[in-house]
């Protein structure tokens, strides 16, 4: 659920809106990362995510969903929340 400032309050809906602003193409390249990978987003996907998902503006609910108290801890878990949702829908090869 949006809190009354627009922010997104849950994980899940931080994760349902960047698969709707990021573009399919890098959400494939994220998914193909291995999660050690991830921390090259942090100054791209990650600032955005601080800056435009309320973590620098108080967003207590989403921080508190996270379980952590930093908008950099913040954003480094949302990438992974992220990650891994876009990998479970990528084809297994076996």
């Amino acid at each position: 659920m949006d809190g009354s400032d627009g922010f997104p309050e849950t994980v899940d809906a931080a994760v349902r809106l960047l698969i709707t602003m990021v573009p399919k193409a890098e959400q494939a390249r994220i998914a193909a990362m291995a999660r050690d990978e991830l921390v090259v987003l942090h100054f791209g996907l990650g600032l955005w995510i601080r800056n435009n998902l309320g973590l620098w503006q108080g967003n207590r609910a989403l921080l508190e969903a996270c379980g952590v108290q930093s908008a950099d801890d913040a954003s480094t878990f949302l990438i992974e929340a992220f990650w891994r949702e876009r990998r479970a829908l990528e084809p297994k090869l076996h």
